[in-house]
C-alpha cells in the first residue's frame, strides 16, 4: 500500500484554475484512529532474500498482508544486477530489471504495479507484474509517466508530465478497460497519491512549493483537502476512509495530517512522526521508524545504534514492511507484526 509522489516544477498558471475547481473542506478535529495492541507485542522479523545479494528492501504489501513486493541489488563481476522481488507469504519470486526499476503498490490479489524507464529514452515507464509476468503499462505521450496506487478492484491512478505542455495530468488506468489509459478529471497539474476501493482518489495539485490537497469522490465531485490557515498541502496516501498528508502552517511549520475522507475533518498527528509514508484502512499510519495510531506514536523495534529502521506499507491487518540497515554490513528487507 505503499504511495509515493514524485514532485517538480509545476506551471505557476495552475493556482487560480486550482482554487476554483476545488471545494471547501470540513474543518474540524476527526475521529482518531482505533487503539491497537500494546507495541511490547510487536515483532520484527527478516524476509528471506537472495543469499547473494547484497542489499534488499521491502517497498509494499497488500491489505491482507498476505503479498510483498520489493527490490535486491545482486553484484556482477561487471556490472550489479537489479531485481525485484515478490512474496507469497514467505515465498520469494525474483525478476531480473533494469535499474531504477521500482514497485510501487500491491492489490489484494498480489497485482503489483511500479516505475521504470522506457528502455533507450529513460523516460517514466510503469509496469504491472501479475501472474507471473512483467509488462508494460500503456501510456500516452508525454516526458514521462509514473503510477501511484492500485485498488483490490486493479484500477490505478497516477500521472504524466507535458501531456498538456507545461503540466502534470493524472491519469487512470480502468480495470473494466484493460490495456486503456484515460485522463483523469482532476484539478490542473494534478499527481494522484492513492485510491481507495470504492474508487475515491486524491492526490496533490500546483504549483512547486504552493501545493494543494484534493479529493475526487466516486461520483466525480472534487473537494479540497486542507487545514485551516494552511498555506500548502500535500496528501501522500489513502486507504478505507482515511487519507494522510503533511500542511505548512505561517506560524507552526509544516504538520502531518490524517483525514476524514467522509467529511474532510482531519487530525493533527504526533509530531515525533518524521515522515509519512502509509495509512491502512483503519486509519494507523507508517513513518520512518515510527507506527502512529490516533494522535500518539511509537518507535518500531529492530533499531539501534548503528542500525537504522524504515517502515514503508502497512497492510489492513497492520503487517509493516520495509528494511534494516546494519551499518557497514547490508540492508534487508523486514517484516513487523503485532504492532
Amino acid at each position: 500500500m505503499n504511495r509515493s509522489i514524485r514532485r517538480g516544477m509545476l506551471a505557476a498558471a495552475a493556482t487560480g484554475l486550482l482554487a476554483t475547481s476545488l471545494g471547501v473542506a470540513v474543518s474540524g478535529s476527526a475521529t482518531a484512529a482505533p487503539g491497537g495492541t500494546a507495541l511490547r507485542a510487536c515483532k520484527i522479523s527478516t524476509l528471506p532474500y537472495p543469499a547473494d545479494t547484497y542489499r534488499a528492501d521491502a517497498n509494499a504489501v497488500d491489505p491482507t498482508g498476505r503479498y510483498v513486493a520489493g527490490t535486491a541489488l545482486r553484484r556482477g563481476e561487471i556490472d550489479n544486477q537489479y531485481l525485484l522481488l515478490f512474496w507469497d507469504g514467505q515465498r520469494v519470486t525474483e525478476v531480473e530489471v533494469p535499474p531504477m526499476a521500482e514497485p510501487v503498490d500491491v492489490n489484494a490479489d498480489g497485482v503489483v504495479i511500479g516505475n521504470g524507464s522506457a528502455p533507450g529514452t529513460g523516460i517514466g515507464q510503469p509496469w504491472i507484474y501479475r501472474d507471473g509476468k512483467l509488462e508494460q503499462l500503456p501510456v500516452l505521450p508525454s516526458t514521462g509517466i509514473f503510477v501511484s496506487a492500485i485498488n483490490d478492484a486493479g484500477d490505478i491512478v497516477g500521472y504524466g508530465s507535458d501531456i498538456v505542455d507545461g503540466e502534470y495530468v493524472g491519469l487512470r488506468w480502468p480495470a473494466a478497460r484493460p490495456g486503456t489509459v484515460e485522463v483523469l478529471d482532476a484539478p490542473v497539474n494534478a499527481q494522484p497519491s492513492g485510491i481507495t476501493d470504492n474508487g475515491t482518489i486524491v492526490g496533490s495539485a500546483g504549483p512547486f512549493g504552493d501545493w494543494n490537497g484534493w479529493v475526487r469522490r466516486s461520483n466525480g465531485r472534487i473537494d479540497a483537502l486542507t487545514v485551516p490557515g494552511a498555506g500548502s498541502t500535500t496528501v501522500t496516501a489513502a486507504a478505507g476512509r482515511w487519507a494522510i498528508g503533511q500542511v505548512w502552517l505561517d506560524d507552526t511549520g509544516s504538520t502531518r495530517v490524517r483525514w476524514d475522507l467522509r467529511n474532510g475533518s482531519y487530525t493533527l498527528l504526533d509530531p515525533e512522526m518524521p515522515a509519512l509514508n502509509d495509512v491502512n484502512a483503519k486509519g494507523v499510519v507508517v513513518g520512518d521508524d515510527r507506527v502512529a495510531r490516533g494522535t500518539t506514536s511509537r518507535v518500531l523495534p529492530g533499531g539501534g545504534e548503528g542500525v537504522g529502521v524504515g517502515a514503508r506499507s502497512i497492510s489492513d491487518t497492520g503487517t509493516i514492511v520495509g528494511f534494516r540497515n546494519v551499518l557497514a554490513d547490508r540492508v534487508t528487507p523486514v517484516r513487523w507484526t503485532g504492532c
